[in-house]
């Protein structure tokens, strides 16, 4: 778990992991910043299967962001998910929910993450890329709209 203090009101910061009580504010985050809708049940098999990758951003007692990782094989991490409310981006909570996945899987054996970003959504792009992601290839149609997608992957 990590904790930081924000600006001069002294606002905590909670990064932790996803307990369960976390779910319904997750999957409502979840609706409000991201354009794919999901299954509430998909949550729930991505922490039943990778807990450690599931780790959300807490400030007063709500749950601003989250993000959503797993392990594919053995040497290969997958970001499913990144997301912070909109008054909240630009604060470093991305930053610092990237930082705590990969602390998270420095444990393992895992020497690549990946992920899909799509190809129209530059801030996401140069966010990944300021951390060491690389563009690898171009998906055609990978989101239910029919929108391309970038696979971006770095090494661990």
């Amino acid at each position: 778990m990590f904790y930081t203090t924000l600006n001069c009101y002294h606002i905590v910061l909670i990064i932790r992991r996803f307990v369960p009580i976390d779910m319904f504010s997750v999957i409502k985050l979840a609706s409000e910043t991201l354009p794919e809708r999901y299954s509430p049940s998909l949550f729930n098999f991505f922490y039943e299967t990778y807990p450690k990758g599931f780790i959300v951003a807490e400030k007063d007692h709500k749950i601003i962001g989250f993000i959503i990782g797993v392990q594919m094989k053995p040497e290969k991490g997958k970001i499913l998910m990144l997301s912070v409310l909109e008054k909240y981006r630009l604060q470093g909570i991305g930053s610092k929910l990237l930082a705590e996945y990969l602390k998270s899987i420095s444990d393992e054996k895992i020497k690549t993450v990946a992920l899909e970003v799509r190809t129209d959504n530059k801030k996401a792009i140069k966010f990944y890329q300021r951390y060491g992601f690389k563009i690898k290839k171009k998906l055609s149609e990978f989101y239910q709209n029919g929108e391309d997608a970038y696979t971006m992957a770095k090494e661990v």
